[in-house]
């Protein structure tokens, strides 16, 4: 007798459970778009090298397109009809809209996810191959353009619209350190 090549699995995205039959080679990005109708995530290549499918699994990105689901039951997704809370804009997709940070939108909901990823790693001390001092006393580097560029450098953007992607980067940090500020004052 055959093993089987499928299972019902249940997937928590974006805070609501989700049961369904999958095959057990069907990616997350496949069972998002074909299965649960959330197109927000963007078929891009296919490889996992350009960014378009990137989602949050437990607040840590990852390329959906080399995500199984099968790997992902028990584990929150977020994607990016996740990021809103009702009809308020997260500060990482507000900062977007003002500054252009998109042109044809396509990759704009894996830079949105990515960015979201990148101020929680940022604020956890991770450094990134731009970091100039890694030791962990010395504590978060500044966030400046070349720290942004480094981190959000597996997102692709074919139209080209890094500056006003930085620039959205850095405004939604801004806004988290001066949410910050607010809560402890």
């Amino acid at each position: 007798m055959a093993p089987s090549t499928s299972s019902v699995i249940t997937l928590t995205i974006n805070g609501e459970k989700h049961t369904l039959p999958v095959d057990h080679r069907t990616t997350l990005l496949d069972a998002l778009r074909e299965q649960l109708d959330l197109t927000g995530t963007k078929k891009g290549c296919d490889q996992g090298q350009c960014g378009a499918c990137t989602v949050l699994i437990d607040d840590r990105r990852a390329v959906s397109c080399l995500q199984l689901a099968v790997a992902a039951e028990g584990r929150e997704v977020t994607t990016i009809e996740g990021v809103a809370e009702g009809d308020e804009l997260h500060p990482v997709q507000q900062a977007f809209l003002d500054l252009d940070g998109y042109q044809c939108g396509y990759c704009t909901p894996g830079q949105i996810c990515s960015a979201l990823a990148v101020l929680e790693e940022h604020a956890a001390g991770w450094p990134s191959a731009a970091t100039a001092d890694v030791r962990p006393e010395a504590g978060p580097p500044p966030l400046s353009p070349d720290e942004i560029r480094e981190r959000m450098s597996g997102n692709l953007c074919r139209c080209g619209a890094y500056v006003s992607i930085v620039q959205a980067v850095a405004r939604a940090a801004e806004a988290r350190t001066a949410g910050t500020e607010e809560a402890l004052a």
